[in-house]
């Protein structure tokens, strides 16, 4: 079989890495180019110390890059919208893993990210590139955007209450999430809704992030609200859900509901054990890996349901989940390139 070549622009990021990391051992895929602006004309292990010897490429500038047969894009926000029509000439599909194409109300994007958007007829060309909510839209797509980590989270959690339609439409649906420092990226913008430096244990958006606008979409709820704290770690995310049936339910009956929407899924693990360390998802159990680890409880007094979802956001929560979205669309196997073991203990 003929490799697909495959480019990054801005590849020198925290996202750019995880793509390379990905990608080198992809049996399907060969890359092309690799973009960045800062490090042109560089070796990649001078952003990427990790992959020396691993990833025989120098950066290039964006003007120098030449058409592929897939282009992904890990731009900021903002960056990726204004160039589209010259980046659609590079290749016949794209996978943009900023926000630009994320959202597809043109109205939204002045509501959650301060400005309009500058083609808002590409908002309908793009898919949201969580395969366990839109596989059957991917494929066959040929532009597709990528994920928020902690929107990934947060709709993982959740999809399977929604599916069954088993929650109370009159009660909010809200979402504590808990972040590792890499959301930021490698040179946090001031204005992203991150936390700026490790360490840090605080909340850097109690009330409207970003995100909330792609879980509302995802799941067709507009009573969720999301509430998103650093803490001490580089990478992960934790999001638990607090959320209300209509009817009693009980462990039994989450089971059910859980095995009956991720029972085949390649990537969920569901963890919900009555012994042991691990007893409920934790980001810990997945870093390195395109696994997500979805967990659920109930409060039988309250009737309250309480779900989990742990993931690495820099793989399924960023770059991950672009290449399993690339392998769907273009009928690969969806575990192609993505058979990372998790580390542990990290």
């Amino acid at each position: 079989m003929e490799r697909v070549r495959v480019s990054i622009v801005g590849a020198s990021g925290y996202v750019g890495g995880e793509l390379l990391r990905l990608l080198l051992h992809h049996p399907f895929v060969e890359i092309a180019q690799v973009s960045s602006e800062s490090y042109a004309g560089e070796p990649v292990h001078r952003a990427h110390p990790h992959l020396r010897r691993l990833a025989p490429l120098t950066f290039c500038r964006m003007a120098d890059l030449r058409p592929c047969d897939v282009l992904f894009i890990a731009l900021p926000h903002g960056e990726v919208a204004p160039r589209i029509e010259a980046f659609a000439t590079l290749a016949p599909m794209i996978v943009d893993l900023s926000a630009d194409f994320r959202l597809r109300d043109p109205e939204a994007y002045p509501r959650w990210y301060g400005r309009p958007h500058p083609h808002p007829e590409w908002l309908p060309r793009f898919v949201y590139g969580l395969p366990e909510r839109y596989r059957e839209v991917l494929r066959g797509a040929r532009s597709i955007s990528g994920v928020g980590c902690n929107a990934a989270a947060a709709i993982l959690a959740l999809w399977p209450l929604i599916q069954a339609d088993v929650l109370d439409p009159e009660r909010p649906i809200v979402v504590d999430i808990k972040a590792g420092s890499s959301e930021a990226g490698r040179e946090p913008n001031p204005g992203s809704h991150h936390p700026e430096r490790h360490g840090a244990i605080r909340p850097y958006a109690p009330v409207a992030h970003r995100h909330t606008a792609e879980v509302r979409q995802a799941l067709g709820q507009a009573s969720v609200v999301l509430s998103v704290t650093a803490v001490d770690a580089v990478r992960g995310v934790l999001a638990v859900a607090h959320a209300w049936p209509r009817a009693p339910l009980r462990e039994p009956d989450l089971w059910r509901i859980y095995r009956a929407a991720y029972g085949e899924e390649p990537f969920i693990r569901l963890v919900r054990d009555r012994q042991g360390v691990h007893r409920l998802p934790d980001p810990k159990a997945v870093i390195g890996s395109n696994f997500a680890d979805v967990g659920f409880a109930v409060e039988e007094e309250s009737g309250r349901l309480v779900a989990l979802c742990a993931l690495d956001n820099l793989v399924k929560g960023a770059a991950g989940s672009a290449v399993q979205s690339m392998n769907v669309a273009l009928g690969w196997p969806e575990t192609a390139g993505l058979d990372m073991i998790p580390l542990y203990p990290a």
